[in-house]
């Protein structure tokens, strides 16, 4: 009987989307192999049977690399339709209290739960889900860049190096996010708007995504777009080195341990949280700053009211807040990686079989 079993060999062509969602190669994450037939078995050998993150494939994967990388987009954009509302609750925890001492200011958002309950009550179902359409934008521009510029670094070779997939994942992350940054700036504004009685941080008023963008390019210029992209940049960088770094040794000592079998999606589960942690811990405080840059209003000649950049922002925060300020909202950035990272990958692996056995029909026929 074929089994599939974690291995960490020779890297192979891209055989499921954990890859694409991290940036990571599919050897380092979850390449799948064979198991070697017993010794004592005089049985022909048995041919390989591609493995998927949730189990074995019927076939491998053979899909155009652009058509891989925009299903890699599309899966990231599946799952964010359902963790949005977390981002809602994450910029508003980051926003409340800005730049003022702990206590002094009146607290309307107490945790993720209670966050919840407060936008869905006061702003009702469609609050919970502001600035989704632009979230989707963003999604899947950074992916789409990402995906793409880590695959060419592979082609390069640049992740055959000792600590290069580590190298290329921060750089790729970067890029996606300079990107897609505009994107970014517009989903800040829309999801910190709300009514006055909860409102936290400067409020945009923007009256729609078209709105945003049209305004902010007529007040400050094309440049303006790009506001706040020197925070973006370091936290994708962050995040994606710390998910690099820590979800292959966790996905890999979970199916050691042998609590479940390597190819149960439970595995990856835990491996995501595990990850999860981690990219929690490393990337909050320059998500804060990132929210914090991103969010604050102009003055006439379009400079930051409040911050001139990433380390006064840094700064500001530590002297005004304290250095938990740089922590605000880290509750729901964990909750949101975990079902992310799952949601996208179950999507991800999903869409690429339908189009391996589409393309094995046509072929077929």
């Amino acid at each position: 009987m074929v089994s599939c079993e974690m291995s960490r060999g020779p890297r192979t062509n891209r055989t499921n989307g954990e890859e694409h969602f991290s940036g990571m190669t599919s050897a380092q994450l979850v390449e799948m192999s064979p198991s070697a037939q017993p010794s004592h078995t005089m049985t022909a050998p048995v041919s390989p049977v591609p493995c998927g993150v949730f189990g074995p494939s019927l076939s491998p994967p053979a899909v155009w690399p652009p058509l891989d990388f925009a299903l890699g987009a599309l899966a990231c954009c599946a799952a964010c339709v359902f963790t949005n509302p977390l981002e809602v609750v994450k910029t508003r925890l980051q926003l409340q209290g800005e730049l003022r001492a702990r206590g002094s200011y009146q607290i309307h958002y107490r945790g993720v739960l209670q966050a919840l309950l407060v936008v869905g009550r006061t702003d009702g179902l469609r609050g919970l889900q502001k600035g989704l359409s632009v979230g989707l934008i963003y999604q899947g521009v950074m992916n789409g860049v990402r995906l793409g510029s880590y695959s060419y670094c592979e082609t390069l070779g640049i992740t055959s190096f000792h600590g290069g997939s580590l190298m290329a994942g921060a750089g790729a992350g970067a890029l996606g996010a300079f990107i897609a940054s505009p994107a970014y700036l517009v989903k800040t504004h829309l999801q910190a708007q709300t009514v006055k009685a909860i409102a936290v941080g400067h409020q945009h008023n923007h009256l729609g995504v078209s709105n945003a963008f049209v305004t902010i390019y007529r007040k400050e210029g094309l440049i303006g777009l790009w506001r706040g992209v020197n925070g973006a940049v370091p936290r994708v960088m962050v995040g994606s080195a710390a998910q690099l770094a820590t979800f292959t040794s966790a996905k890999d000592w979970v199916s050691h341990s042998q609590w479940f079998s390597p190819s149960r999606w439970l595995t990856a589960l835990i491996a995501a949280t595990i990850s999860g942690v981690a990219v929690a811990i490393t990337m909050t405080p320059f998500d804060v700053i990132s929210t914090r840059l991103y969010n604050q209003p102009v003055d006439e000649f379009h400079k930051g009211r409040l911050y001139h950049g990433f380390s006064d922002c840094m700064l500001k925060v530590c002297q005004a807040e304290g250095p938990l300020g740089l922590y605000k909202g880290m509750g729901p950035v964990f909750l949101r990686l975990a079902p992310h990272t799952m949601l996208s990958m179950l999507f991800w692996d999903l869409m690429r079989q339908q189009t391996v056995n589409h393309n094995q029909s046509q072929g077929r026929s």
